[in-house]
């Protein structure tokens, strides 16, 4: 099991006898990772999640993984809402986009992975139920944002990113608006918000390099590929 030290939140309750099919990647989006563990370890805010890793790769254990941490809030996914009972949610200290959001240092990066590959081991967490907060609550939240390494983590087998994805130019299609939104709700997104905020968080994800919430062609390509690569993992 991956090396990690024990910080214990109060937030957490039981999980209902719902079992785990879900990993919900955070950055704090606070100022420091010692502000970002005071806020999950207390009891008036409520918030919490399973780990923290810090900057220098340091792993802190916040809630056990039996136990329901309180890190995703009002979420969707796939068909299913309220997804702290599904799920194990991993903060990683960054600033964020209202603190001076900043590249995530590769130390940090590789605990990421190595505690993602621990968690896969212990839990049927098909590629596509591995998540960004943007993805499940696209109209409250950023994070882990566009400078997050999710292609470098899917090489290493955690989540999903499409393999050989065609040049991205050209025309966009005048039906684009209407084949974004049906590629987004395949995919598992929600489909009752405008769809320039899902467009923006499906980029964030698997667009990184243009994050302005326009299906453009290049765009549409990658979430046909997105939703090719899911259609090969099993539905929960």
């Amino acid at each position: 099991m991956t090396a990690t030290d024990d910080a214990p939140s109060p937030n957490h309750s039981s999980r209902d006898g719902a079992a785990v099919d879900m990993l919900v990647l955070h950055y704090t989006g606070m100022r420091s990772g010692p502000e970002a563990l005071a806020r999950l370890r207390d009891p008036a805010a409520g918030v919490s999640s399973h780990y923290l890793v810090e900057e220098d790769g340091r792993i802190l254990r916040l809630v056990d993984e039996a136990r329901r941490a309180h890190h995703a809030g009002q979420s969707f996914w796939r068909g299913r809402a309220a997804l702290n009972a599904v799920s194990i949610g991993i903060e990683i200290v960054n600033p964020g986009h209202e603190w001076g959001y900043r590249p995530f240092p590769a130390l940090q990066m590789a605990a990421v992975a190595e505690l993602c590959l621990d968690i896969l081991a212990r839990h049927a967490i098909p590629p596509v139920h591995v998540v960004a907060h943007s993805d499940i609550a696209p109209d409250r939240k950023q994070d882990p944002g566009e400078l997050f390494d999710w292609e470098g983590l899917a090489s290493e087998g955690i989540g999903l990113w499409p393999a050989g994805v065609a040049p991205l130019g050209g025309a966009t299609p005048p039906d684009a608006g209407p084949r974004a939104a049906a590629l987004l709700a395949a995919i598992g997104y929600r489909t009752d918000l405008p769809l320039p905020v899902l467009v923006t968080a499906f980029q964030r994800h698997w667009r990184p390099e243009r994050v302005d919430g326009h299906a453009d062609a290049g765009t549409l390509r990658r979430l046909e590929a997105v939703l090719a690569a899911a259609a090969a993992t099993p539905r929960a």
